[in-house]
């Protein structure tokens, strides 16, 4: 895969995963830190595109206000794989379904007491991490499994972690949602993600006659560039025009 042309903001939005594309990925979920060198890239990007920038994340949008210690007002933002849609600080969001407190309740009496096993409680979602305990996945899976088939609700893949939520979103439907309002409506996207998760929104800025961008290895994909790594994207960002 070829790595992107250099970046112009002439009639293109940009849209950006945040886990493992701006940030790196660690072990605990929690220990995240949007550092400053990011926030002043992300306050320049917003200038180069006139507000068309926004976050795409499997993240509530209350966990990303949390990880950047201020509302994300300037920013466009999607969270919990498209459940959530904030532009210009106006937010829609679903119900939270209560099937997630059952399940819950039931990874954290799977679990709760496990090393390395982080139960992560999300404003749509319910995610086992086992990073730290790559040996457990088999269970993780098997448990995972059965609390679907109970509670109605779908798996979510991710890199070392899988995720129970409410169907009938995703990134992608999310992104749609987003670009349908100013200033992102009749622009070109442009996502950059790492992960499973993020295919249905390459998949949706292909269609909307933009393109994605994979950060790191190779693998099968919709997006149509590569980029390495989280250093590799900022350094591509910091050069847009």
């Amino acid at each position: 895969m070829a790595s992107p042309a250099p970046l112009n903001a002439l009639n293109a939005s940009l849209l950006l995963d945040f886990d493992g594309t701006l940030v790196d990925l660690v072990d605990r979920p929690d220990a995240v830190v949007a550092d400053l060198p990011l926030k002043a890239l992300l306050d320049q990007l917003a200038g180069t595109f006139e507000g068309r920038i926004a976050l795409v994340s499997g993240r509530s949008i209350a966990q990303l206000t949390g990880f950047f210690g201020q509302p994300l007002i300037e920013f466009g933002c999607v969270g919990s794989h498209g459940a959530e849609v904030q532009v210009g600080g106006l937010r829609a969001a679903p119900v939270r379904p209560a099937a997630l407190s059952v399940v819950e309740q039931a990874m954290m009496s799977a679990f709760g007491k496990t090393e390395g096993i982080i139960v992560e409680t999300k404003s749509h979602g319910v995610a086992l991490h086992y990073r730290l305990v790559p040996a457990a996945e088999s269970k993780v899976r098997e448990l995972a499994a059965r609390l679907a088939q109970s509670s109605g609700l779908m798996i979510q893949e991710g890199k070392m972690m899988i995720e129970l939520r409410a169907s009938g979103h995703d990134k992608g439907t999310g992104i749609v949602d987003l670009m349908a309002h100013a200033p992102f409506l009749g622009t070109r996207p442009i996502f950059i993600g790492d992960d499973l998760t993020d295919e249905a929104g390459f998949a949706a800025v292909e269609r909307m006659g933009g393109f994605g961008i994979l950060v790191g290895t190779e693998r099968p994909t919709a997006a149509r560039y590569r980029l390495d790594n989280v250093a590799a994207v900022r350094s591509w960002l910091g050069e847009a025009t």
